[in-house]
């Protein structure tokens, strides 16, 4: 074998142990840390104790019902807002369309600020005219005073009265005996403000 021959298998053998003696040999400190988290949403949960406000048969002009209900927040976050919607129906006593005047025009609704005082009301308004009204209206002028600005708070209860009467107008109002008229409330909660956990 040739002097180059020699030297090149040399180099490469000599090559190949500094790299099988180094890989070996090759070490360092290490260490290791765990972290866990976990997020978990709370609930918004708005109930209506009794579900049914009012169930009343057979009344006439000038007659007045005052009814009480409780708001239940059985969440666990707190309610900064209430929205309330208003839906009705009218059947006159033919099973028919409503009559001529709407019904709900001859029903006004007082939301109270107890039941011991039934001349302290809050708002007042006739049941057609809730229907169409802007949520947001109920909520600034009946649940914010009620909740004293404060919200409803996570497993807390709030009581809430109302007053319906069926307004004598003086007028005749033959048209409505025998109607029916069925309503329903629809309660939407809103969480307050985000806030730095």
């Amino acid at each position: 074998m040739g002097v180059k021959k020699k030297l090149g298998l040399g180099l490469a053998s000599a090559a190949l142990g500094l790299s099988l003696v180094g890989g070996g040999t090759y070490a360092y400190f290490n260490d290791k840390a765990e972290a866990s988290s976990s997020f978990a949403a709370g609930t918004l949960d708005l109930n209506v104790d009794p579900t049914t406000v009012i169930d009343v048969q057979n009344i006439k002009p000038g007659d007045t019902m005052d009814r009480a209900f409780k708001l239940v927040n059985s969440g666990s976050l707190d309610i900064k807002k209430v929205l309330l919607t208003t839906e009705y129906s009218v059947v006159n006593k033919d099973g028919a369309a409503a009559n001529v005047e709407d019904f709900a025009d001859h029903i006004k609704v007082n939301f109270l600020w107890n039941a011991d005082k039934l001349n302290d009301v809050i708002y007042s308004t006739k049941l057609s005219e809730l229907k169409d009204m802007d949520p947001n209206v109920i909520d600034k002028n009946v649940f914010t005073p009620l909740f004293e600005r404060k919200g409803l708070r996570a497993g807390s209860t709030d009581d809430l009265y109302v007053q319906f009467e069926f307004v004598d107008n003086g007028e005749d109002q033959n048209e409505f005996q025998g109607d029916s008229l069925k309503m329903k409330w629809t309660f939407e909660a809103y969480q307050g403000k985000n806030e730095e956990k």
